[in-house]
């Protein structure tokens, strides 16, 4: 069975624009929200708030969970589970360093991150817009029980939607 790699990511929507990041990942240059693995001992929430900070210099909190997505590589087959979050922004910091891979912090209005539909690093980073625009919020309530969310995949898995 393939392992399912487990994901935070933000959307982070101010004076509508929303925080986006250009990166290297596959092999190509892709946009998409910050976000990332959990590591050890965090929760989702905490995660996200240091992945935001860690690929955009930039501190959130977290507000709401607006759902939970399964995206399956066409290629290789792997599985990426993505909790997304929305999140208000609190400031950016320039003065920091933004992590390795990615190339640039970018506001763009949906309209501008439609028009990158194909170098977006997956469908889930669209669908996860739209569903923060049409009010979509889930309970936060789902993961209830399932923490560590890493000791719990399949039954986080169970309430994704295929994207």
């Amino acid at each position: 069975m393939q392992k399912t790699d487990l994901t935070v990511a933000a959307v982070v929507c101010h004076e509508g624009r929303y925080l986006m990041v250009e990166e290297e990942a596959m092999g190509r240059i892709v946009f998409s929200q910050p976000g990332g693995h959990l590591e050890s001992g965090e929760s989702p929430e905490q995660a996200l708030v240091r992945e935001v900070r860690e690929e955009t210099a930039c501190d959130v909190r977290c507000t709401e969970l607006i759902g939970v997505y399964l995206w399956i590589h066409p290629q290789s087959r792997q599985q990426f589970l993505r909790l997304v979050y929305a999140a208000g922004l609190l400031g950016c910091d320039d003065s920091r360093p933004l992590d390795a891979t990615i190339v640039a912090r970018h506001w763009l209005t949906f309209a501008e991150i439609e028009r990158r539909r194909k170098l977006l690093r997956t469908p889930a980073v669209l669908r996860s817009i739209q569903d923060y625009e049409s009010g979509r919020r889930e309970s936060d309530a789902i993961l209830s029980g399932m923490l560590p969310l890493s000791q719990h995949v399949d039954r986080v898995l169970a309430r994704a939607d295929l994207v």
